[in-house]
């Protein structure tokens, strides 16, 4: 999983291809509990690029998509969002993968 360096680097990244965002924190004990499954998740999606945002770090963006909790995923599909996890629950490998199911539409 890519880590994002910067907000330009986002938006840069976005505008191309399929993109999964997870928003995450170090400090997030739901988040480091999905850690272990997360490779797993990167290459049965292969066609998606998987993506760390820390939530400390892009407090402003995490702001202007109206993520306040975590961890919490963003699908783009060439600089369109299309779809979104977002909610302050603990997620399981099965919603995350319903989730990416659903950006197929």
């Amino acid at each position: 999983m890519k880590k994002m360096e910067s907000i330009e680097q986002y938006n840069e990244v976005i505008k191309e291809g399929k993109h999964i965002m997870m928003f995450s924190a170090d400090w997030c004990p739901d988040c480091r509990v999905i850690e272990p499954i997360l490779p797993e998740i990167e290459q049965k999606y292969s066609e998606y690029t998987f993506h760390y945002v820390d939530r400390d770090q892009f407090i402003d963006l995490c702001i202007e998509l109206n993520i306040f909790g975590i961890p919490s995923f963003v699908g783009y599909n060439n600089g369109e969002e299309s779809g979104r996890f977002v909610s302050k629950d603990r997620k399981t490998q099965e919603e995350i993968e319903q989730f990416i199911e659903s950006l197929k539409g």
